[in-house]
């Protein structure tokens, strides 16, 4: 029997906006996100809030019987906000517990079109597995051409030896969502620096 060397995806965490935006393709795909996701049998993990892209990645999955973990800091958790729908709501003390706890939940993230707090979060996962703290896949969805400059930028990166090429390919990019997803089931990790030790991954 041939091995199978998909990665197993189990819940997978969405960095996206709390706003809506202007572009109707990035709003619908955000919906299409979370059903696709719970086609699949894949928990969502985001942020916790009802509002924006994040509200409508939680909408898809719920409304498509999947099952959605939300993850909040304690001084957003206010009835303006708040999703009071989801399988399980988290509340943590702050926004860096927030990130933590989204982690320890997942073993897979994908990145939607967002604003600063998307782009920090997108980051810091990303380092995270650049460091051998995880191992998990990481997707970037290129919804309307989205993130086509920061694309660009990070190909400056490698291109003036800020970067390295192999931790730039820990970003899975696709425009499309079954594409993206078809990347994180086959990505295959980056060996853990070897000034790593396995106590402080």
């Amino acid at each position: 029997m041939e091995k199978n060397n998909k990665n197993q995806l189990k819940r997978i965490a969405v960095f996206c906006a709390s706003s809506e935006g202007n572009d109707e393709k990035i709003y619908t795909e955000s919906y299409r996100l979370g059903k696709i996701l719970a086609q699949k049998n894949i928990q969502l993990v985001f942020g916790g809030s009802k509002l924006g892209l994040m509200g409508q990645v939680a909408a898809g999955a719920l409304q498509n019987n999947g099952e959605v973990i939300g993850v909040i800091p304690d001084f957003l958790k206010t009835k303006e906000v708040v999703h009071t729908g989801l399988t399980q709501l988290i509340t943590t003390k702050d926004m860096h517990e927030r990130k933590l706890k989204m982690h320890e939940l997942s073993n897979g993230f994908i990145a939607l079109p967002g604003g600063f707090g998307t782009f920090e979060e997108l980051f810091e996962i990303v380092t995270w597995g650049q460091l051998g703290l995880h191992q998990n896949p990481i997707g970037l969805l290129n919804i309307s051409g989205f993130y086509d400059d920061l694309i660009a930028m990070l190909k400056t990166m490698v291109r003036k030896g800020l970067l390295k090429k192999e931790n730039f390919d820990l970003l899975l990019i696709a425009e499309d969502i079954e594409e993206l997803l078809e990347k994180m089931y086959n990505f295959k990790p980056m060996p853990v620096p070897k000034w790593m030790n396995k106590d402080q991954t």
